[in-house]
């Protein structure tokens, strides 16, 4: 099951991509464009609709609305312009393949800012 939200998700990011090229393609139907600006615009806001730390409810806006909001703007782009710019976003995605993580360093700074949270509590608990 998480091998199929990965999986998701990655489509998703792809599905945004692809969509921040069609705004910018010149063939591009304004309704598209509105569509796609605005998609493109909430999935990389910092500030969701409805925010994560709501339990259930914070998450769905992100589960609902954003995949909604792509599927509509691909339905409203031409089939060929769809496919190039799919073909574009994925050209730019195996361009920028993400760096490799080191789980290491990550521990290590999770480990300090947990030190430093109950540090800063004791100090203030006294």
């Amino acid at each position: 099951m998480l091998a199929r939200l990965k999986k998701w998700a990655r489509l998703l990011k792809a599905d945004v991509l692809t969509l921040w090229f069609a705004y910018r393609h010149p063939q591009t139907p304004i309704a598209a464009k509105l569509f796609a600006v605005l998609v493109v615009a909430y999935a990389f806001s910092p500030i969701d609709l409805i925010p994560d730390f709501i339990p259930v409810l914070g998450l769905l806006d992100d589960v609902i609305l954003l995949p909604i909001g792509i599927w509509l703007t691909l339905k409203l782009l031409p089939t060929a312009l769809a496919a190039e710019c799919r073909q574009q976003a994925q050209a730019w995605l195996d361009a920028h393949k993400p760096k490799p993580q080191n789980y290491l360093m990550a521990a290590v700074f999770v480990t300090l800012w947990v030190i430093a949270a109950w540090l800063l509590w004791h100090w203030l608990a006294n």
